[in-house]
């Protein structure tokens, strides 16, 4: 499971609309879905999985982009954000979240995914917190809100069918 996840991740990358400096993908539909679905430890480290597939070469990045470079680039700190999201997911959302429960701990983890990616946008474009909060947040929030309605949708559905398929413990 984790290794799915880890390649949805990677498949989200390629759903891609290239808006610089910060494309727009459907990564973040995964990352919410990996914590929510595997839990905090395990939906952590299938985006640690994920960010090792991208650093040793492996086009998984938005627009097959690959390399230590795209870590360290304009967008490396939104890569940074999905492990430390799914882990948050995870955490808040416990053995059975409810709808609600869900989504909360979603939105939570989108906005460590903003958090963690401003930081470093403004620090590798040498953008102020203004320009980069509307190069690389405000344009995201309607379509990052929709994808964390969706996947807290989708957990009510998929958690009860995994958990009898013993494909995840929680």
């Amino acid at each position: 499971m984790i290794a799915l996840f880890a390649a949805l991740t990677a498949v989200g990358a390629w759903i891609s609309i290239p808006i610089p400096p910060v494309p727009f993908t459907f990564q973040v539909f995964f990352v919410l879905l990996a914590g929510a679905v595997l839990g905090s430890v395990r939906g952590g480290l299938s985006q640690i999985v994920y960010v090792l597939l991208g650093a040793v070469g492996l086009p998984v990045f938005a627009g097959g982009a690959s390399g230590p470079g795209v870590l360290v680039g304009p967008t490396g700190g939104y890569i940074f954000g999905f492990i430390a999201a799914a882990f948050l997911i995870g955490a808040l959302c416990g053995d059975n979240p409810g709808y609600g429960r869900s989504l909360a701990a979603m939105v939570a983890g989108v906005i460590v995914i903003y958090a963690l990616g401003l930081l470093q946008l403004m620090f590798v474009a040498k953008l102020g917190l203004v320009p980069a909060f509307i190069a690389g947040v405000a344009k995201f929030v309607p379509f990052d809100l929709v994808k964390a309605v969706m996947a807290a949708a989708l957990v009510q559905r998929l958690r009860p069918f995994l958990v009898a398929q013993t494909l995840t413990s929680i």
